[in-house]
């Protein structure tokens, strides 16, 4: 029996301890290893895998159709793709609050929106959880979207100033149509009033679509909305176009009068570019935005983006990092004077 015992419970042998210099050496073998492949990764050159690029809209708009335009010169440039990712919602500030969160490291970017980086926060504030201009690192401008004075084809005026005459002795009977409260139509309605001192009756609507529709009718006698939007009802006479919100008149529609030849000072232009997170290296940015430029100048590309209803502009980083910081302090102004609050959004 203990014979048994003895053979059932026979002690292990004692295992092999690994000496703990072995240990060291494969711990510094590992950190070398992951080392060099970091460093590797870090000397390649810029880019050297795909780009994705942020659009804080719906897939099929003007900022789809943009950001496309941007990732094609990308990819012709740097001989890598580029994706789009479409993160619509909260008037652009969800797909800017994304962006301003991802990586500086140049494989994601942003289409800067003038709804994410202005007219968002300027109305919002403190209520978004990004900064428009420590947040981020601007890169180029790409388009400017001109707004346009639309007026149904009922209304008996054909100008700016027959508007201004014909609203001053009419005041607060004219309805004003928005897409909603605080979006740059409506500060553009708002702008328009606190210039002149006519008084509209401003009817938001929850989207552009109704809004249209409404116009269309006569329910609403006036809106500011993107040009493209209304051509066809230009064209069969069923809208009329008074003036364009952008500082001159648009190069391909020179017969329609800026604003401001009538309204001195007013300015309502949407605009859209590419801008990175903050901290984005110098080296990456000087890099993309000539790629950029070079691609948007291009007599076909510039035709392009006016079938689309839009106007290509191209900037410095610098200046499109300082013309954000204006219109944010201008449309500040513009919320505070036309008493706009965010307590007022629907």
């Amino acid at each position: 029996m203990t014979h048994f015992f003895s053979h059932c419970f026979k002690p292990r042998p004692a295992q092999k301890k690994t000496p703990t210099h072995q240990l060291n050496w494969l711990s510094v073998w590992g950190f070398c290893f992951w080392g060099i492949v970091l460093s590797a990764n870090a000397q390649l050159p810029y880019p050297y895998k795909p780009i994705r690029i942020i659009v804080p809209y719906p897939a099929g708009a003007g900022t789809d159709f943009t950001a496309r335009e941007i990732g094609k010169s990308l990819t012709e440039a740097f001989g890598q793709p580029v994706v789009m990712d479409n993160r619509p919602g909260a008037g652009a500030t969800l797909g800017h609050a994304i962006g301003a969160k991802a990586p500086p490291d140049g494989y994601t970017l942003l289409l800067g929106t003038i709804g994410g980086l202005v007219s968002g926060p300027a109305l919002l504030e403190q209520k978004i959880n990004y900064d428009p201009i420590k947040d981020f690192s601007p890169i180029g401008l790409a388009t400017y979207v001109p707004y346009c004075l639309i007026v149904n084809n009922q209304l008996p005026v054909n100008s700016v100033q027959e508007l201004i005459v014909y609203a001053k002795s009419r005041p607060n009977q004219l309805n004003f149509s928005s897409p909603g409260i605080g979006t740059p139509n409506h500060i553009g309605g708002a702008q328009l009033m606190t210039l002149t001192g006519i008084k509209f009756l401003h009817v938001p609507y929850k989207g552009s679509g109704q809004s249209m529709s409404e116009l269309i009718s006569g329910s609403i006698q006036l809106t500011i909305t993107g040009l493209l939007t209304v051509m066809p009802y230009l064209q069969n006479g069923r809208l009329k176009v008074l003036g364009v919100g952008h500082t001159q008149r648009i190069s391909w529609a020179p017969n329609i009068p800026a604003i401001n030849e009538t309204i001195p000072g007013y300015y309502n232009t949407g605009w859209w570019g590419l801008v990175g997170p903050t901290n984005l290296p110098k080296a990456i940015i000087d890099k993309i935005n000539p790629v950029m430029n070079r691609w948007l100048e291009k007599d076909n590309t510039r035709l392009h983006f006016q079938n689309n209803g839009l106007e290509v502009a191209t900037t410095t980083p610098q200046g499109y990092q300082q013309m954000i910081k204006n219109d944010l302090i201008s449309w500040k102004k513009l919320i505070q004077q036309a008493h706009i609050s965010v307590e007022s959004l629907p």
